[in-house]
């Protein structure tokens, strides 16, 4: 059910992105920026206040600390050796920067999918929180996948379904995060301060950037503002 769910979720926020994409073919710096500083807000409001004291509940303080920075270091490499950014966001019209941005992405949806499966493990609540609010980022990167194919003029059915293929490793690492989750306490742990340090580094070092190199106006700090916002809604009543 988890697996299940998880794709689900993955796959409504990246085929709203790609329908977006489709729709708009060329969507202003403004309405990315602003989605992709909400997507951040909202991730960085629910690891600061239910993901990592989440982890510090199931584990100790020194164990969530050293996790949370594996998985920082960890990101960091994969974001190093790959050379794959999310900076392309509607710029390049080329099929080569489309597959670059389908690639980067599919590699980033398997963390997303492990910190997804673990957080169902913790606790039904926080799965739910954490699959909302990868869906709201897999808006922006359905559109990054599809914008540049629809300039490029390939037909919309291909677009869709390479916008789907780029959502499938989320499953893949849902079964991975509730296997490892459900192992042990101290592992749950674990697995969860090192999903934390996965999304702070793509909130702080990824998301936030960008969305201000896109739109640098009022508009991308609102939306970062509403988006810790409404995180913090999420963690009070889900």
């Amino acid at each position: 059910m988890i697996v299940l769910l998880g794709s689900t979720v993955s796959l409504i926020g990246t085929m709203i992105g790609a329908s977006m994409g489709v729709t708009i073919k060329k969507p202003s710096n403004r309405l990315l920026g602003t989605t992709i500083g909400f997507a951040g807000g909202l991730m960085l409001s629910i690891v600061v206040f239910d993901l990592i004291p989440e982890a510090m509940e199931s584990w100790s303080f020194i164990g969530t600390l050293i996790c949370c920075l594996l998985g920082i270091i960890t990101i960091v490499l994969i974001d190093a050796k790959l050379n794959l950014s999310n900076s392309n966001f509607g710029k390049n019209k080329h099929l080569k920067v489309a597959f670059m941005a389908a690639l980067g992405l599919m590699l980033h949806n398997l963390p997303e999918g492990i910190i997804m499966g673990a957080g169902f493990v913790a606790g039904q609540s926080l799965g739910l929180k954490m699959s909302l609010i990868i869906a709201i980022h897999d808006i922006p990167e359905g559109i990054a996948v599809s914008a540049p194919l629809m300039a490029s003029n390939v037909k919309v059915s291909k677009i869709l379904l390479y916008a789907f293929l780029t959502a499938f490793p989320t499953a893949i690492g849902s079964w991975i995060g509730a296997f490892i989750g459900s192992v042990s306490h101290n592992i749950l742990g674990a697995c969860l301060a090192f999903a934390s340090g996965i999304m702070m580094y793509v909130v702080c070092g990824e998301m936030l950037p960008e969305s201000s190199k896109l739109w640098d106006g009022v508009t991308s700090s609102i939306g970062a503002v509403a988006g810790i916002m409404v995180g913090l809604v999420m963690v009070k009543l889900i």
